[in-house]
């Protein structure tokens, strides 16, 4: 009976794990059963171990759909249909969108590089990088970080909210990294001096590698007091669209605060076309690309048919779950607050089905100039920095506002719950 109990929660393991066969199943109960009659102790001690985790056989395609949908895509649905039902399906689902949206979007975002060392003196964390025969080196400067395991935000060209007592800034002068001045500036900067002019990545994409430097250069270096735990990231504007892209794709961050990101950030693309076809003076994928470099030159394909992207910027919330998340907008037409509004409420419906709905808060505010912190927003700022960065007791609960804005007419889905 033990035995044919153990064969059904291999087979049960096989379905959740696709590297599983018949008879990989068959084997491994052979040879249990063969030692539990032996060894009961070490039977027991086989059955105790875990069977490989799904995330850590996620089957990752290298080609993704781009056949028209105006809706937003599932972001619980495989690219090949199968239903995303637990936590770990999830994880799957999340590194399957993150190869999408660098495929299509972003570009590849590097891991990191083959050599690599850091310093730390006198307010300045330095490091140097290596890849293929080339090198760069890159400081950024740190203030507020007298104590101990101090937490700390990274602040792309200087915070423009206001950072409270107790949490250090780190500024990241991010147009070194990538430079952002128009089509001309594409491929240029240090991040292209170490791969090569022609690299896939957009700006945004080469910032958040610089951002994941960073974090290496604090983790290998002592006297900076800096806690790695505990790291924010923000920016506004097009650095806010920076911010967004490095909480989704470094792990490392404990929370994103993007403020203002508007298009290419807080907004989808396929609701931003939506209102455009209503009038709105708001910026969309086709606008975009023509502005500046922040995305991959392969997004160009899909710029005027953004409905054929595999993914949309719920995902990118969704990258960053269930980590912490407060985004910050502003209702200024060009920037989409109903595009950003929709988007992130069906970012939080992600965060809904992991089960942490509080970890991740939008507020939007209109009546203030752009990349001015208004005093109305602070409340909600102050909780998600107490909660995520102080580890203080702070009430995150339904934090979403913004003008009206029905997501479900954006939708063909619901979220459910994950196990």
């Amino acid at each position: 009976m033990q035995h044919a109990m153990l064969f059904v929660f291999l087979y049960k393991q096989s379905r959740k794990n696709c590297s599983y066969s018949a008879s990989k199943i068959l084997t491994q109960t052979a040879i249990i059963m063969k030692y539990s009659i032996i060894l009961p102790l070490l039977a027991t001690t086989v059955l105790a171990s875990p069977v490989e985790p799904r995330q850590d056989a996620c089957k990752v395609p290298t080609t993704f759909p781009t056949t028209a949908n105006s809706k937003l895509p599932n972001p619980f649905k495989f690219f090949d249909g199968t239903d995303v039902k637990t936590k770990a399906d999830f994880e799957c689902k999340n590194k399957e969108v993150s190869a999408a949206i660098q495929a299509q979007e972003l570009g590849t975002f590097p891991p990191k590089p083959s050599t690599f060392s850091a310093t730390y003196s006198g307010g300045t964390l330095s490091f140097t990088a290596g890849e293929g025969g080339k090198s760069i080196s890159f400081s950024v400067s740190i203030k507020g970080n007298s104590g101990s395991s101090v937490p700390a935000i990274i602040a792309y060209g200087g915070p423009s909210i206001p950072i409270p007592a107790g949490i250090a800034t780190i500024t990241f002068n991010n147009d070194q990294i990538a430079q952002q001045s128009g089509q001309s500036s594409r491929g240029k900067g240090k991040f292209y001096d170490l791969y090569g002019s022609g690299h896939s990545a957009g700006a945004l994409t080469a910032w958040a590698w610089g951002v994941d430097r960073v974090i290496d250069a604090l983790e290998a270096t002592t006297g900076h007091n800096i806690d790695t735990k505990r790291i924010g990231v923000t920016g506004c504007s097009r650095n806010g669209k920076g911010a967004f892209v490095a909480a989704a794709l470094v792990q490392r961050i404990a929370l994103g605060i993007p403020q203002e990101s508007g298009s290419g950030g807080a907004a989808c693309w396929r609701i931003s076309d939506s209102e455009k076809a209503k009038g709105k003076n708001i910026q969309t994928s086709s606008q975009i690309v023509g502005e500046n470099v922040w995305f991959s030159s392969n997004f160009n394909a899909f710029s005027t048919k953004a409905t054929t992207l595999a993914t949309d910027h719920h995902q990118l919330a969704g990258m960053v779950a269930p980590r912490g998340l407060i985004v910050i907008e502003n209702e200024i037409d060009w920037l989409g607050p109903v595009s950003t509004t929709a988007c992130m409420k069906a970012g939080r419906l992600i965060y809904k089905a992991l089960g942490v709905p509080d970890n991740m808060g939008f507020t939007g505010a209109g009546n203030h100039g752009h990349c001015q912190f208004p005093s109305n927003q602070q409340s909600d700022l102050t909780a998600y920095i107490n909660k995520f960065l102080l580890n203080q007791s702070a009430n995150t609960a339904n934090i979403e506002k913004g003008p009206t804005a029905d997501v479900a007419s954006y939708i063909d889905w619901s979220a459910p719950t994950l196990t």
